[in-house]
């Protein structure tokens, strides 16, 4: 390196963003992703034994992808190349990997070679690895945003092992701003700033497990904001808000305000009201709700309150909750946009909640005798027990229904499922209606 490089790399070390410049270099500064980095997990002894295989990380923006792999060529005795799939070509590759057949033949040196943004890489590419990754020239760490088994190539994925790494927890995203404010080293501590502890949990919770969004949002508000008269720079939630450019939401993912909104948006599209229920439905994604425990809600909501007056309604319910698992934000606000009104324009009915009569009379009435006509009757003996003699096959009679005596004796002329008049319902009502008078008849 000569003497030019040297002041560029030096310039561009101080200059860095604040997220660069706190990635951690060690395993024991990593914070969150414990369900692959803890003390007993694969990768931690890996890592710590500098016996790395190939590797894909898989998550969100911000979760420590890149992270991870700047450990890694922090502690590993191996030659560690970095490239980014978005700017990298096949020339860039070749360098990589001639260099690595050199270090491998004269060295006997390992080549880890990190590709950023790995998805990007198209089909050709991908398989230009392939060999190299196979007989041990380069190990492979790719990262990426995208679902691994969907953008990267079968072949490379069946030699990696794929690790995906979750969004942090907003305790996790709260210590990086700790660090971020008041680190003298690493982070922005000489600046002698303050941050208030609504305003720390504003961040924390607004960033969305994404640790770059909310150290973003610090760097600015320590450089823009002019000291107090006590000579500090006072982060407060106003501050943050500007900085992170979004209003403070009164919505408190473990207090009563969370439940109060997730209350109501239930209730307006139980009510339906598509209006009520958008509305509800912004409010908990300005404020970072969890995108995968709406969907659930709505799909809950789709059964319980909706049901067979529309059957159709769980199922895009289920597809909306699929879907934006793929898809992700903020995309996947118009999917459930489009479940929301449709559960809430839906016809409605609680017959399902049938289920809960019939939980109550099981925890009542007990273990009550299942009419031997229907107990299983495909066993050697079944038929000296009476078991499934003089059961009558649906079938074979008209409509497909016969009358006999399915519930327990003593539950004779119960009835837990009670459709009504509404949607679809009304068919299946007037369905069984038909179908038992018919019966009847015969």
């Amino acid at each position: 390196m000569d003497l030019f490089e040297y002041m560029r790399q030096n310039n561009k070390e101080k200059e860095s963003p604040l997220a660069a410049r706190l990635r951690p270099t060690t395993l024991e500064e990593v914070v969150g992703q414990k369900h692959i980095i803890g003390k007993d997990k694969l990768l931690y002894r890996a890592i710590k034994a500098d016996k790395i295989s190939s590797l894909i990380f898989y998550g969100p923006p911000g979760t420590g992808k890149t992270t991870l792999a700047k450990v890694i060529a922090g502690t590993t005795s191996s030659e560690f190349v970095q490239i980014n799939a978005t700017v990298a070509g096949k020339k860039d590759m070749e360098e990589v990997i001639s260099k690595a057949k050199d270090n491998q033949g004269m060295y006997g040196k390992k080549t880890i070679l990190f590709i950023d943004e790995i998805h990007r890489f198209n089909k050709g590419q991908q398989d230009y690895l392939l060999p190299f990754v196979e007989d041990g020239t380069i190990v492979l760490i790719g990262a990426t945003t995208e679902n691994p088994y969907f953008e990267v190539n079968g072949a490379l994925l069946s030699r990696s092992i794929i690790f995906e790494l979750k969004p942090l927890e907003t305790d996790d995203i709260k210590e990086l701003i700790r660090r971020a404010v008041y680190d003298k080293e690493k982070g922005m501590g000489s600046y002698d700033a303050i941050i208030d502890e609504d305003a720390l949990e504003f961040l924390a919770d607004i960033a969305g497990g994404d640790a770059r969004h909310a150290l973003n949002a610090i760097e600015l508000g320590v450089m823009t904001t002019e000291r107090s008269e006590d000579g500090k720079i006072h982060i407060t939630l106003e501050v943050a808000s500007e900085c992170i450019q979004k209003k403070k939401v009164k919505y408190d993912k473990s207090g009563d305000n969370h439940y109060d909104t997730i209350s109501a948006f239930i209730k307006s599209m139980r009510g339906s009201d598509p209006d009520a229920a958008l509305y509800y439905l912004a409010k908990m994604l300005y404020a970072g709700e969890s995108v995968t425990f709406i969907a659930r809600r709505i799909m809950i909501c789709a059964s319980e309150d909706v049901g067979n007056a529309d059957p159709q309604a769980l199922q895009v319910a289920v597809a909306a909750s699929l879907a934006v698992e793929r898809v992700g934000m903020p995309e996947a606000q118009i999917i459930l946009s489009q479940a929301v009104t449709y559960v809430a324009t839906a016809p409605k009915s609680n017959a399902s909640l049938g289920i809960f009569d019939a939980m109550e009379e099981v925890r009542k009435s007990g273990d009550l005798k299942i009419p031997t006509h229907l107990q299983d009757a495909h066993y050697k003996g079944a038929s000296k027990l009476g078991h499934g003699i003089g059961y009558k096959y649906a079938h074979d009679y008209k409509n497909h229904y016969v009358k006999q005596q399915y519930l327990p004796y003593e539950l004779n002329g119960k009835e837990f499922y009670k459709p009504d008049g509404n949607g679809y319902e009304a068919k299946i009502k007037e369905h069984m209606k038909r179908i038992r008078k018919e019966a009847e008849e015969e």
